[in-house]
Formats: structure tokens, sequence, C-alpha cells
């Protein structure tokens, strides 16, 4: 099932600035906050080299420069995960998409390299490895994509035949040419499997019930239709 959306619910769905999850993800574990200080330090070192050259005429200048540079580590986060946004808003067209989970498996991902010395004093790099499930979903137009994300405990329940809802994005209006998708959420399970937290989750889950319900009344309507087409002019 794939429903067109309007361009208000997908710039809804996923905003310009960085939501509170998105900001979370981007800040990271402590070597990316350290990574983080350590540019705004150097940062406000230039700067102030740059203010003992030049002199007290561009003293506010530097001092508002110093100032953005050295809360660097603080606003970053929403930088980096608004242009993660910019790039999914850049696509004209968006849809919901429903199908299933076709299948699922778990690979190893080097995630970074550490250089060490064996016992025979010998340089030795050891790869820090980090499991991902790979989520395969698609629908009965042969359409079928896989989302690779870092596992967590509450995969486990999912399992092929589950309903797999997502947001799909597109330049052509039709949607006949997919170009991105977003987080996928296994409303079954309530487990969302992403890398990068691209949607506003509660209203994308308030707009799937949404959509169900209107489907159920849909169907409703046709069975009650139906219904009065079979019946007989002797059962008035």
């Amino acid at each position: 099932m794939l429903i067109p959306l309007t361009r208000e619910t997908f710039q809804e769905l996923i905003p310009a600035v960085a939501t509170g999850a998105q900001y979370k993800y981007i800040w990271g574990k402590p070597p990316d906050f350290l990574r983080r200080m350590l540019i705004s330090a150097v940062t406000v070192v230039f700067v102030l080299i740059v203010y003992n050259f030049a002199g007290s005429d561009v003293a506010p200048l530097v001092l508002i420069t110093g100032l953005i540079a050295g809360l660097y580590w603080l606003w970053g986060p929403i930088l980096w995960a608004s242009l993660r946004n910019a790039e999914c808003r850049k696509y004209q067209y968006c849809g919901f998409w429903q199908g299933r989970v076709l299948d699922i498996y778990i690979t190893d991902e080097v995630t970074s390299q550490e250089e060490t010395v064996n016992q025979k004093g010998q340089l030795v790099i050891v790869d820090n490895l980090e499991p991902r499930i790979n989520l395969e979903v698609g629908d009965k137009t042969g359409f079928t994509t896989t989302l690779r994300a870092p596992l967590r405990k509450d995969h486990q329940g999912i399992a092929p035949g589950q309903a797999a809802l997502m947001l799909i994005m597109s330049n052509q209006e039709d949607l006949g040419r997919i170009a991105k998708v977003s987080d996928i959420y296994i409303p079954s399970r309530d487990v969302w499997v992403s890398d990068y937290p691209y949607l506003r989750r509660d209203l994308f889950v308030e707009m799937s019930q949404q959509i169900k319900k209107g489907r159920k009344k849909d169907r409703d309507r046709t069975n009650q239709s139906r219904d009065v087409k079979r019946r007989s002019p002797a059962d008035y």
C-alpha cells in the first residue's frame, strides 16, 4: 500500500530543525563529544590569534565569533542533524508505505580500528565489530528494500510476515521511482528499525493509526453496499 502525502505533512514528519531524538543521536558517544570540544578549543585559539594581529578594531566580531566557536560542542549536533533532514526534504514528493517483512538477518560491521602490539612486538590492527540488523521489506508490487541498522534487544521479536511501515521519498509525482526511505516501524511490536531517526515518530504513529481507521471504515462501507446488492426485493 502506498498513499501519497502532502508537502505540509512531509515537512511535519521530517522537520527542518533537529528534533530531540535526532540531537541525541548526533550527540553520540564520549569520543564524539571530545572531538567537538577539541574543534571548539582549536577554533577559539585561532580566533584569539587573529585578534592579536588585527587589534581592537575587530573586537566585537572576534567576541561573537569566539563565542559561537566556543559553543560548537553544544550546537554542532543541531547543525548536522538539520543537514541530514535537509537531504530528505529536498525530495519533492513523499508517501506512506505499508508492506511486509520479507527477511531479517544479522551481520557484523567494522566501526573502528585500533593499532596494538602483539607478544612478538609486531604491529597488529584490530577491527572493532558491531552487530547490525538487516531488514528486508517489500510489497505486492514487487518493490523491496533492505535497511541496515545497529542491532538492539527489542529487534528480537521482528519476524517475516509482520507489517512494516515507512515513509518513501521521490522526485516523481506518482512516486514511481523511490529515491530514499525513512526508518521502518513495525506496529505489531511497536519497534523502530533505523540508523538515524529521520521521522517525528509520534506523528508518524498517529498518522498510521488514522490511515488504518480510515481503511477499516471504507471496508465496512464496501461490505454494507455488497450486502444491500445481494438482497432480493422480497427481503424488503
